[in-house]
């Protein structure tokens, strides 16, 4: 499986890639420069912001609720119209929202992280039913929010600390115990950012640093991994006629000159076909 590149336009910090069901279409965030990308059937396009903007779910087939530094939106992609659904740590410009995704019961679960990567500054939230809730706090990098496809369980990560947490879900989607260690990435010194789950329950993340996305079974056990030619790669979602084909965001922040200039395609968006089956992601209920 080799990865080729979907769209060559450089992000310096592409993230929150969202396959849009009804749309077949791909959307992704550069968080940093207040981008919202997009590649259809008309060619590449984006949309800009006065803020950093992270992660996206899916309202209808014209609306997209978005995750910014500063609240949840309702976003119109055809007049670029925007309202805001709820603050986000609006009164914190220390802040910003980082990874986020639909869970199954039409709620949106966001992360939030300090814009210099201060320890423990941000948090990871739901908003469900038009209310935004806590659910984790002391948080630093918010990365790998996903969730089981039998709705058993949802899958956190707080960057820094290496590894994949797994926690117990209620059947209204709210977490139901204590996180547990489900992928510890630690001895390997490996860093986890965005994922996915696949319709088999395996989940997909991408490791900052190490140019590849890996797979780790339902019982957190590691499967494969896949090498892109980005070496900050920063989270697959799964689109396709099928479901099959693996999207990756990447990021060029940071990189030095010989890296940048050497290896094109840092902070490009890449593609896998055949990987493994997805799942579509679930409407947000609003």
């Amino acid at each position: 499986m080799t990865a080729q590149i979907f769209d060559p336009r450089p992000c310096t910090l592409g993230e929150g890639p969202l396959w849009h069901p009804e749309r077949k279409q791909l959307f992704w965030f550069d968080i940093t420069e207040g981008k919202l990308l997009t590649a259809g059937s008309d060619g590449p396009s984006e949309w800009r912001f006065e803020e950093p903007v992270s992660a996206a779910g899916w309202i209808d087939e014209a609306t997209l609720l978005i995750a910014s530094a500063t609240g949840l939106w309702r976003f119109d992609l055809a007049s670029g119209a925007r309202a805001r659904l709820c603050p986000l740590e609006q009164s914190n410009s220390a802040t910003r929202s980082n990874d986020g995704r639909a869970d199954p019961w039409g709620g949106f679960w966001i992360g939030t992280m300090g814009r210099d990567g201060a320890p423990e500054a941000g948090a990871i939230y739901r908003y469900h039913q038009g209310a935004l809730r806590t659910l984790f706090d002391r948080i630093t990098i918010p990365n790998a929010i996903c969730f089981a496809p039998d709705r058993s369980a949802a899958y956190f990560a707080d960057t820094p600390t290496q590894h994949i947490m797994k926690v117990a879900l209620d059947r209204n989607g709210w977490p139901a115990g204590k996180p547990r260690v489900f992928v510890d990435l630690a001895a390997e010194g490996l860093n986890p950012d965005g994922a996915v789950v696949d319709a088999d329950g395996t989940l997909w993340v991408a490791q900052w640093g190490a140019a590849r996305v890996a797979a780790y079974s339902r019982e957190g056990v590691f499967q494969r991994a896949l090498s892109l030619p980005a070496k900050q790669v920063t989270c697959p979602a799964f689109g396709g006629a099928e479901l099959s084909t693996l999207y990756v965001t990447s990021a060029a922040d940071g990189l030095p000159e010989d890296v940048l200039t050497g290896t094109p395609g840092q902070g490009a968006t890449f593609v896998i076909e055949d990987v493994a089956r997805g799942l579509p992601e679930p409407r947000v209920l609003i």
